[in-house]
């Protein structure tokens, strides 16, 4: 399954009340029409120069849409935290009640976001001069227009019927991407990701080679076949399952006949001393002895490498993290053409604190999806890989 501005959760008819956080692009992101991000990523939130975006007066339009047109026609939606990107916007919406149309009948959150999308493009043709007004006006709305290049709130015609011209594009590209259903915990998560938006793409353009994904720039020298007896040799890997190896080997990244890795952060770390951090059941009682002595390493200058998936790894790695010492993490999935990490992420890697590498492509999981076994051993194998050194390091 690939990402999508189309993907929907088929578990959900949109119909119901609850927190949505969606996502809407514009249809040329390299034109970057609706702003740019200004600011000093040194400076805090709440700072005068602190990052945000700088509106265009297609942005000012957008926004304007954004905080009145939507609740006007449905008001029981309540537009909460928002942000509108130079080529895309963030928002969250909260479905209070049923959603119920003009003619009295239940509607759906796509035809809320599809009104709002056909709105903006009537608006934005006519601030680039492609929409030609009827000769009747309707009755005016306060909303806004364009003066010397910057929105107003000069009142101006509100449903005009537009003349359409071929060929002109829209504001917006077709479709939406939500993010469903936002618990309390996940709501207030998907919150500061928004917030954060501008923060973080002006320290992505700020760190241009950090901070964006290197494609394989790491070759584990690991051949498929060394993986597949690795994995029957040390975890039982069934020999006569041919569908589970299959699906494995299609999700990695393999060049001639080697697995390598995409990267993204301080790639530099790959330069220090690498040691693996693996947490075995069987090593359970020894887990107080294996921490210290990883710890000591990393304080030693070692850079400790992970996949982070056993509860003692995690305990260990976020140690290591807090104590301010760099990390190399293995990901369970690969980078999409736009990826973002989390905030915390993306500042440890600004910080030159954190690589994340990964042998898979990269495919849309949902989030109630959980990582096999298989896939936990294969990237365990990576991280031994790419130290150079086997995994029980640290009982000698």
């Amino acid at each position: 399954m690939t990402h999508s501005m189309k993907r929907r959760s088929p578990g959900n008819n949109y119909k119901d009340p609850g927190f949505y956080h969606i996502t809407i692009n514009v249809y040329d992101r390299k034109k970057q029409s609706l702003g740019r991000i200004i600011g000093d990523v040194q400076c805090p939130d709440g700072h005068p120069n602190a990052p945000r975006v700088e509106l265009t007066a297609i942005g000012k339009m957008v926004e304007y849409e954004l905080l009145h047109s939507i609740t006007r026609h449905y008001p029981v939606i309540e537009i909460q935290d928002y942000v509108v990107m130079p080529e895309h916007m963030h928002f969250i919406v909260n479905v209070k009640n049923s959603l119920i149309s003009k003619n009295g009948r239940q509607t759906h959150l796509g035809k809320v976001i599809a009104g709002f999308k056909e709105g903006c493009n009537r608006r934005y043709w006519e601030i680039i001069g492609q929409g030609e007004v009827a000769a009747k006006p309707q009755p005016t709305t306060n909303a806004p227009s364009v003066a010397g290049g910057f929105a107003t709130s000069t009142p101006v015609s509100g449903a005009k019927k537009l003349r359409y011209i071929s060929g002109r594009q829209p504001l917006f590209a077709s479709g939406y991407v939500d993010v469903i259903p936002l618990k309390p915990g996940q709501l207030e998560t998907q919150r500061a990701y928004i917030h954060a938006n501008p923060r973080n793409r002006l320290l992505r353009t700020n760190n241009p080679n950090a901070l964006r994904p290197q494609r394989k720039t790491i070759d584990t020298l690991v051949t498929p076949n060394a993986l597949r007896g690795y994995l029957i040799r040390e975890h039982a890997l069934p020999t006569d399952d041919a569908l589970m190896w299959q699906a494995l080997t299609d999700r990695l990244l393999i060049v001639n006949n080697h697995i390598v890795c995409d990267s993204y952060g301080s790639f530099q770390l790959l330069e220090h001393h690498l040691l693996p951090v693996v947490c075995h059941r069987k090593d359970k009682p020894s887990f107080v002895q294996q921490k210290q002595v990883c710890l000591k390493a990393a304080a030693d200058g070692i850079v400790l490498v992970s996949a982070r998936i056993a509860p003692g790894e995690q305990e260990i790695i976020d140690e290591a993290i807090a104590q301010k010492h760099p990390v190399i993490l293995i990901t369970d999935n690969g980078f999409p053409e736009i990826y973002h990490p989390s905030e915390a992420r993306l500042q440890l890697c600004t910080a030159n604190r954190l690589l994340l590498v990964t042998p898979w492509t990269y495919q849309y999981c949902p989030t109630n999806e959980e990582i096999t076994v298989t896939q936990c051993k294969a990237m365990n194998c990576i991280a031994q890989a790419i130290c150079h050194t086997k995994d029980d390091w640290w009982k000698k």
